[in-house]
């Protein structure tokens, strides 16, 4: 499936808007680590260390997942 937007005249990259999509879908947890990564073309670690670079942690825990990761150390 491919998805096609018409964007004003700016100076913006293909490449940078799959970049910016991804992250942004994957910062509202509508998709995966992997999937974002697949969206932006890249892989799962050179994605993860685009993220990281950004101050954006790659994996996100809900905090009842923390909390069970805690219990669990």
């Amino acid at each position: 499936m491919g998805i096609s937007v018409n964007l004003p005249e700016m100076n913006i990259k293909e490449d940078e808007v799959k970049l910016l999509l991804a992250i942004k879908l994957l910062e509202d947890g509508l998709v995966s680590l992997g999937k974002a990564a697949e969206i932006a073309g890249y892989s799962e670690k050179a994605f993860a260390e685009v993220l990281m670079h950004r101050g954006i942690p790659p994996i996100k825990y809900s905090d009842l997942d923390l909390n069970k990761e805690l219990k669990n150390a």
